[in-house]
């Protein structure tokens, strides 16, 4: 599949979210043949735990998937830039790239405010492609973001 099929596939998963009032941010993980491995959107307002990324929820996924924590030769494909703390666990966990959608100016960590990923002093070199359907990304989370400000 093609970034834009993947990110695709992160767009339908982002929906998912909105049944419990996360913001929709979809992720898939895939393997070096391309086979869907995990899918996650955001779950922190579900299950109230601020760790509850769509990152990191796909990364769990996949490691217990398939029985370790190292996804070296996989890819993670997240509709939003992310943040520090998923930064880190992407590189944690070994992810060969990471693909995503719509860039955070105000927290993202993959080259908006920080490039943890790509940062020369990093142990772990992560390959990034940024900005895949951006428009369509940024757009699911301006049309929640207007709906969550319109019911207070």
């Amino acid at each position: 599949m093609s970034d834009e099929e993947l990110m695709r596939t992160a767009l339908v998963t982002a929906q998912g979210a909105l049944a419990s009032g996360d913001v929709p941010v979809g992720a898939v993980i895939i393997n070096k043949q391309g086979d869907i491995i995990a899918t996650a959107h955001n779950e922190r307002e579900l299950h109230g735990d601020p760790t509850a990324h769509a990152e990191i929820v796909a990364l769990r996924r996949a490691s217990e998937k398939i029985g370790q924590w190292r996804l070296e030769d996989h890819t993670l494909i997240v509709t939003l830039e992310p943040c520090a703390m998923c930064a880190g666990a992407i590189a944690q966990s070994r992810v060969s790239s990471v693909i995503f959608g719509a860039w955070d100016e105000k927290a993202g960590a993959v080259g908006s405010v920080w490039d943890i990923l790509r940062d020369p002093r990093s142990l772990f070199k992560v390959e990034v492609r940024g900005g895949v359907l951006a428009k369509e990304c940024a757009e699911l989370l301006k049309i929640f973001i207007q709906g969550v400000r319109t019911k207070d």
